[in-house]
């Protein structure tokens, strides 16, 4: 079978897997977050907690028990990893130093995963385990649940309450995320990935040297990786590595699983609103921008001019695994950058410019195709709010989506929402720019070395966390920067969702006439295509004029 037809192969068997999986996951996820029955270990941690599992949370309230959760879930993996030396499993490995530990922690709790350490030589098995791993399951059931809100403020009237967080947090994580990555961590090992409790071996190469081999508890941490879009490896290698990612099948296994729950919560929203043709619509726009950026990317590797080397070998094989290939690197590469995933298959940083900067702007995009579990909807959903809002100026109406009108205070914390991370974002790459010494970080000039720059904020500000790598970014400065761009780049958005969450709930429907925009025909689905790329064409297009766009051109 040759390359292309493979590559046809497997996207075709992602789009069949995802496609199938739609309905099911989608409605079992809405029943998760509607239904008033609370299983028997729920309400055994309702009790330990304290929480009043039949009241319902005002926004406020809502938004304070995301960022006390989050608060103390940041002191606690801080010092996890300031301890280990002292903690089971440690493997002898000395505590992380108080800078890359708060980056770490920072970036693990935002669902971010950004990694300036090499795992296997870094991180005790016990730290992996119940410190990032656990991370890894409640920043992902965060972020739904943060989703979970904003639909509820669409569905709900007069009211000014939006759920209860405990309720929904323990609910996703316990019926949804912990169930799933059970199955599907036994599916990894039965291919190859490694779990066990090993330390560090050293073995005989063939060529009589000896090489380390760090063993643990991978399976199991890689599925919920790439279940909970968050992206962190056990490894250096991260998804390149054979012991997380063992071969192709393997390969488009976890590319499904990275996709699958972002791709069924719009079933998820258009159940909880009452109206699946809403959710087919942000699916619509969500799967032609996920097209649009695996065709690019695969193209541009495939076909680069912009490299001798790269165009005489027939694609740019540079940093990418010759068990993948480039069209399973390429898809890797715009499923992770679309999502918050942040996993990587392949070395984005040997990308052509085309390639590798349709990466960056995947991720300046807000990840909303599908996105990170819960974020990439609430994204879509803000970005919805804006293009119904530019129809009802063309047309001079007051506009209305699901029912509710779009005042100036739904449209302030829209607004908000959409700088926010920009603002992050350039503010984060231009002050690194202009330090002499964080300059001296780049491993490359030019184009290029600021590329690497403008990723690592994007990346950061975006709770992505893969990196164009090229770039020393383990120093307090970075360490301290990036960790800030994620905390910022992961809260200050949720803030203004939920406060719109607040804002709608207490509004009464307005019933639909003549005049209203339908949002879920074709026309809807292409102006939100439209100001999805204007809007952030028009943000970040000078930033990219000075990185990919000019690496391209020279």
């Amino acid at each position: 079978m040759n390359d292309t037809l493979a590559g046809w192969l497997q996207i075709t068997v992602l789009i069949a897997a995802l496609a199938l999986t739609y309905r099911p996951l989608g409605d079992y996820m809405a029943r998760i977050l509607t239904t008033t029955r609370h299983l028997a270990v729920e309400k055994g941690l309702y009790r330990l907690g304290g929480v009043d599992a039949e009241a319902d949370q005002q926004w406020g309230a809502y938004l304070r028990s995301v960022l006390a959760f989050s608060a103390v879930s940041v002191v606690f993996l801080y010092g996890f990893q300031r301890l280990q030396n002292h903690l089971l499993l440690s493997l002898g490995f000395a505590p992380v130093k108080p800078d890359q530990a708060f980056n770490t922690a920072a970036s693990f709790v935002t669902n971010t995963n950004w990694q300036s350490y090499s795992g296997e030589v870094t991180m005790g098995h016990l730290v992996q385990m119940a410190g990032l791993a656990v991370q890894n399951f409640v920043s992902a059931a965060v972020g739904i649940a943060v989703v979970a809100a904003l639909i509820r403020g669409f569905t709900r009237r007069r009211t000014d309450r939006v759920g209860n967080f405990w309720v929904d947090l323990t609910r996703i994580v316990v019926r949804l995320l912990v169930p799933m990555a059970f199955v599907f961590a036994i599916v990894l090992v039965a291919m190859g990935a490694v779990q066990n409790f090993h330390g560090i071996h050293e073995i005989g190469t063939l060529v009589g040297d000896k090489q380390s081999l760090t063993g643990g508890p991978v399976a199991s941490q890689e599925v919920i990786k790439e279940l909970g879009t968050n992206g962190g490896g056990f490894y250096n290698a991260n998804s390149a590595h054979p012991f997380e990612n063992p071969g192709g099948t393997s390969n488009l296994l976890e590319i499904y699983l990275l996709l699958v729950i972002s791709f069924s919560l719009p079933r998820t929203f258009g159940k909880m609103v009452g109206d699946h043709r809403q959710g087919y619509a942000i699916l619509a726009v969500m799967g032609l921008i996920w097209a649009a950026s695996v065709a690019l990317i695969t193209v541009n590797e495939l076909h680069s001019v912009s490299s001798t080397a790269g165009h005489s070998a027939g694609g740019m094989l540079e940093g990418k695994e010759q068990r993948f290939g480039i069209w399973a690197s390429a898809l890797f590469a715009a499923s992770t950058t679309l999502t918050s995933t942040g996993a990587v298959n392949s070395f984005h940083d040997s990308f052509s410019p085309g390639g590798g900067g349709m990466t960056i702007f995947n991720m300046m995009l807000g990840e909303i195709a599908p996105g990170g579990t819960g974020s990439g909807l609430y994204g879509i959903l803000i970005l919805a709010i804006i293009a119904v809002f530019v129809a009802g100026l063309m047309v001079g109406r007051t506009p209305e989506y699901l029912g509710k009108k779009l005042g100036a205070r739904e449209m302030k914390f829209a607004s908000l929402y959409i700088l926010a991370t920009p603002a992050i974002v350039l503010i984060g790459t231009g002050a690194a720019m202009s330090l002499k010494g964080e300059r001296a970080s780049m491993l490359n000039s030019g184009p290029h070395g600021f590329s690497e720059v403008l990723y690592a904020f994007t990346s950061a500000a975006n709770n992505n966390g893969s990196a164009f790598a090229g770039i020393g970014v383990n120093t307090h400065w970075y360490n301290t920067a990036l960790g800030l761009a994620m905390l910022f780049g992961r809260f200050l958005p949720m803030i203004f969702v939920l406060a719109l969450a607040g804002s709608l709930a207490r509004q009464q429907p307005v019933p639909v006439t003549a005049g209203t925009l339908p949002t879920h025909r074709p026309q809807f689905v292409g102006l939100l295509t439209g100001v999805i790329v204007i809007v952030v064409g028009l943000t970040y297009f000078p930033a990219l004029a000075l990185g990919p766009l000019a690496e391209g051109l020279h």
